[in-house]
């Protein structure tokens, strides 16, 4: 079943059902094949896989200029890789130029665990999102990155989706509307924690711990990080304080956009957990959450403050 496979076996999985309908469809790989599993696309794809090496701006002028041409590309590589090192050719060659083209950024933040600080991106979302037009989603579930590939792949534009390679908890059933760029995962009536990614699940604990204390805030998945769901930002502006809870630096990712979007429309108190002047490191996932100060008991001192 979907909710079982890793987020890599997704990501083939539904490339290989997209490619099996649309004889466009192709795959760009940066020399990962074995970490992302995608060795089983060339076998099935042939010419429609094209691993480019360890060249990713390569990657992405390639998949521009098969863009050109009609192909629908997905490029994949390391979430540091296809944003800092080829910032230029994503910018250029596929956003200015207006491709259709879905870069699939994986091992986002901490989540890079022991390849350290150069392969651990906190800031791929800021840049990401100054591209005009650029579509950006941080998945948190099988199932949602189901939905969002074969969206993008019927859409137009660029679009940026950043996920974790390994298991991800199933947090949807997979009938769920994706549509609006965000759920709905508990109601509270007190304030809003919106979350992307892994940290979704540390403001769901939070969200109990807080319930425990006899406080209630709703937890919002803001999954499509550009464009924004307005709407419910502002909503939840209206009904209380505001945390922002991402793995990624405060500024230019989740956190800001929903600043942004409240100082602009309705003004409220909020925090922005994440990354703060600080670079990556080696260390597995859970020691690095409590370094960043990406925890549920961040999450839930924030909004004690908030609220006080």
């Amino acid at each position: 079943m979907m909710k079982d496979l890793e987020m890599r076996q997704v990501y083939t999985k539904i490339i290989l059902e997209l490619a099996e309908k649309d004889p466009n469809v192709l795959a760009l790989e940066a020399d990962l094949a074995s970490s992302m599993g995608t060795s089983k696309l060339k076998e099935q794809l042939g010419k429609r896989y094209i691993n480019v090496g360890i060249m990713e701006a390569e990657e992405m002028g390639a998949a521009a200029g098969l863009a050109v041409t009609g192909f629908v590309p997905f490029i994949h590589t390391f979430a540091p890789f296809a944003t800092r090192r080829s910032f230029d050719q994503v910018f250029l060659s596929l956003g200015y130029a207006q491709n259709h083209a879905v870069i699939v950024g994986t091992d986002p933040g901490v989540t890079a665990e022991m390849n350290g600080g150069t392969h651990m991106p906190f800031e791929d979302i800021a840049l990401m999102r100054v591209i005009p037009k650029n579509n950006i989603y941080e998945v948190s579930d099988p199932y949602q990155f189901k939905a969002v590939l074969e969206y993008a792949h019927t859409a137009q534009g660029l679009f940026y989706i950043r996920t974790i390679r390994k298991q991800a908890k199933p947090l949807y059933s997979g009938n769920e509307d994706f549509s609006k760029g965000y759920h709905k995962l508990k109601y509270g009536t007190e304030g809003t924690i919106f979350a992307s990614g892994i940290m979704v699940e540390e403001a769901l604990q939070a969200a109990e711990g807080l319930e425990k204390q006899g406080i209630s805030v709703q937890v919002i998945d803001l999954f499509r990080i550009k464009p924004m769901n307005e709407d419910i930002v502002i909503e939840a502006a209206k009904l209380g304080p505001i945390v922002t809870a991402e793995n990624h630096n405060v500024i230019g990712g989740l956190g800001s956009s929903v600043a942004e979007i409240v100082a602009e429309n309705h003004p409220v108190k909020m925090k922005r957990i994440g990354v703060k002047e600080q670079f990556g490191q080696v260390g597995k996932m859970e020691y690095l959450k409590e370094v960043y100060g990406l925890k549920a008991v961040d999450i839930s001192k924030a909004m004690v403050e908030l609220l006080n």
